[in-house]
């Protein structure tokens, strides 16, 4: 892989993790098509994929720097001061980041659970993209029809959370993405769309650290054949790019739906589906 491919492919890691429009189907189709992935060996572009959304995991951390960061310490005042005469323990601060805690639990044990079929060959095949970028992309739409869309951050529950958590186990899937089935199953519960969106951030961060450092543990003794300096291009490029799709999708979604993204999964699974009928796959 050379350094000009890293780049590229750290900027599309950058635009499409937080688009819902899936990174790692955006990413395993650029690699298709630049022959970078190896068929004997599915699960090293497996791990790439995980090790260069470090990059965009740091963009959320240094976007949304200041809301961790008051979340940390509102927990530990929190613990600190125990129960208040009100009968309140937690503030709006500690609240939201055991929502994120919640609501990382579900992921964590099914994309444990199911590592090896992860990595393996289903998920790296064009039907399991073109299927998986139409469906959401369905879904997606639905839940715009019939979501109240009223909810702010703070008025989310912790059953909320979870359910949210469960539908970010479907972004183990190429293709569904992970802000498109965490935004979608958002919108069901009745959150407006740019809590949703900002949640979906928020919840990304134990998600793809753990997952990122996890696959960067097993392919340590393979770091060379991926190619440590790129590596750190496409980091660096998928950290900037990445940032710039935060603010923006941010910003997006306070006066315009999702229909943007629904109406691009659509023509991409479709287009997908032609190549496969032709004999790509």
């Amino acid at each position: 892989m050379s350094l000009l491919q890293s780049i590229f492919l750290g900027f599309v890691q950058g635009i499409s993790e937080f688009l819902p429009i899936s990174s790692t189907a955006h990413l395993t189709l650029a690699g298709k098509f630049m022959g970078l992935i190896d068929p004997q060996h599915p699960d090293y572009w497996t791990a790439y994929i995980a090790i260069i959304q470090l990059g965009t995991m740091a963009a959320v951390v240094i976007y949304f720097f200041k809301d961790l960061l008051a979340m940390l310490t509102s927990i530990i005042a929190d613990l600190r001061k125990g129960i208040t005469a009100s009968g309140e323990r937690w503030s709006s601060e500690s609240k939201l980041a055991w929502k994120i805690i919640i609501g990382s639990i579900p992921v964590g044990i099914i994309g444990l659970s199911l590592k090896e079929f992860i990595e393996g060959k289903f998920t790296k095949e064009l039907s399991t993209i073109a299927g998986s970028m139409i469906v959401l992309a369905l879904l997606l739409l639905v839940a715009e029809a019939v979501g109240k869309r009223k909810k702010t951050l703070e008025q989310t529950t912790m059953l909320d959370s979870f359910l949210i958590g469960v539908a970010q186990c479907f972004a183990l899937i190429p293709g569904a993405s992970r802000s498109g089935t965490t935004i979608t199953g958002a919108l069901f519960l009745g959150i407006n769309r740019e809590a949703a969106a900002r949640f979906s951030f928020l919840l990304s961060i134990p998600a793809v650290l753990g997952s990122g450092l996890l696959e960067m543990y097993h392919v340590r003794h393979h770091i060379a054949e991926l190619g440590a300096a790129n590596l750190v291009a496409a980091i660096i490029v998928a950290g900037i790019v990445g940032y710039a799709s935060i603010a923006f999708l941010l910003k997006y979604l306070k006066t315009h739906t999702t229909f943007l993204f629904i109406w691009y999964r659509l023509i991409l699974g479709s287009a997908l589906w032609v190549l496969i009928i032709m004999g790509m796959n």
